[in-house]
This record gives structure tokens, sequence and C-alpha cells, in this order.
């Protein structure tokens, strides 16, 4: 369970131990959650505790992308770190075997195209709401082509 609380111990036990990539990533974390909260003008619910964390692990993959694009190999390294961090918060998602055996039985009903792509996707999303969009995403594809 993800909650502010857990976040601030963490916090204090990385600047006990001088570690300033944790340290850096839990205080920016605890910001942005205290932004949603004053913005809502109530404390979030779990479930949007989890969106929150998951789309700051979805920046950070992003950043490191971008970063090793243009040649920057040490910040991305940074920005994959602050993301391996962040990800311990967030609850474990189905293992891939668990997703491709119901994508299997998803698409055994029918012919499905890449044009069912969208609706497919829905579905997963419905089906697994903890399990990471771009690997649902990219077993899709494979199996529709």
């Amino acid at each position: 369970m993800i909650d502010l609380s857990v976040i601030e111990k963490a916090l204090t036990e990385a600047m006990k131990a001088k570690n300033s990539v944790t340290v850096d990533t839990l205080r920016g974390l605890k910001t942005r959650i205290q932004n949603e909260q004053i913005a809502k003008g109530q404390p979030l619910a779990e479930s949007d505790l989890v969106s929150l964390v998951r789309s700051e692990v979805k920046r950070r993959k992003e950043a490191a992308q971008s970063f090793e694009t243009g040649g920057r190999a040490e910040m991305a390294q940074k920005e994959l770190a602050e993301a391996e961090i962040l990800s311990a918060y967030l609850p474990a998602g189905p293992s891939d075997a668990d997703v491709a055996a119901a994508l299997e039985a998803m698409l055994a009903g029918g012919t499905y195209t890449q044009k069912d792509f969208g609706a497919l996707m829905g579905k997963l999303k419905a089906q697994f709401p903890n399990a990471d969009g771009a690997s649902l995403s990219q077993l899709l594809k494979s199996k529709l082509s």
C-alpha cells in the first residue's frame, strides 16, 4: 500500500544513509503527491497514488530513452535508477505468462486484426489494471501480427 507516511519514512532512511539519488527521487514524489492532494482538496485514494507513481516511472523511462538517443548515457542511467526506486512502490503486476494466457483466451473467440488493437487493449487494461501498459501493448502487437 502506498501512502505519504511510507514515502516520508523511506525518505528519512535515505537521508540518514546519504543516498542522494533516492532522496531526490522520493522528495520529488512527495512533492507531486502533495500538489495533487492540494489540487483535489482531499487526500488521494490508493488507485490515484498508484497511477501517479506509475506516471512518474513512465516519465523517467521516457526521459532515459531520450537521453540514450542524445548520447547522454550517464543521465539515462540516473533516470533508470530513479524509475527503479519508484517501481518499488507499485503493486506487483501480473506475470507475462498470465497476460499471454488471458490474451490467447481472448483471441481464441474470433479473428482479430491490427484494426482491433484499441478495443482489445481496453479489455486487457480492464482485466489487468496493475500491469504495465507498454508491456501489454507489446504482447498484444506480437499476437496480432
